[in-house]
């Protein structure tokens, strides 16, 4: 799973720190596996960090794309027990053949949720593609499986104070 606290990772399962060409070999690979066996119409990424792989496979995948916002975290303190849609589904899915991607799946409750709002906005068949399966939910295709807590290379740095520095999420974690 990409951690957001200190808390969500599990020393005894390890940390996958993925650099920028990783990241880029792994949505290449995910996307070859899409094209092989599904011809979506469109690509949706599951905002925020599902947005940026979805935008490579797309652009790879020589399609349209799109975000929708689905999340344990936007606009709240806490983290909630489970995911919520915020705003609507794209509505340009209606009658399209959809690539639903994520940067991560764990338990599936963010990827279930997305698919069923596609759904309900007319597209006629949704897929789901992950770069990291982290957990027992399966979804149609994925880049790589692991139990590792991943850290992505957009999540580890952050500007503070006007300064570019190391992530406070990952404090005493070697991020090198």
């Amino acid at each position: 799973m990409s951690p957001r606290s200190a808390a969500a990772f599990d020393p005894a399962k390890g940390v996958l720190l993925v650099d920028w060409p990783l990241f880029g070999e792994l949505s290449r690979a995910l996307a070859v596996k899409v094209a092989r066996e599904y011809d979506p119409e469109l690509v949706v990424g599951i905002a925020t960090a599902g947005v940026v792989p979805g935008a490579v496979i797309a652009g790879l995948l020589d399609r349209p794309f799109h975000s929708i916002l689905v999340s344990r975290r936007f606009r709240t303190e806490r983290v909630r027990d489970t995911p919520a849609v915020f705003g609507q589904a794209p509505s340009d899915v209606r009658g399209k053949r959809v690539l639903l991607v994520d940067e991560t799946c764990d338990s599936g409750d963010t990827l279930r949720l997305a698919v069923a709002a596609l759904v309900n906005a007319g597209a006629s068949e949704v897929r789901t593609a992950v770069s990291f399966r982290t957990g027992s939910y399966a979804p149609d295709f994925h880049g790589l499986a692991t139990e590792a807590s991943i850290v992505l290379p957009w999540d580890r740095e952050m500007f503070v104070d006007g300064e570019l520095v190391a992530n406070p999420r990952y404090e005493g974690i070697d991020l090198t």
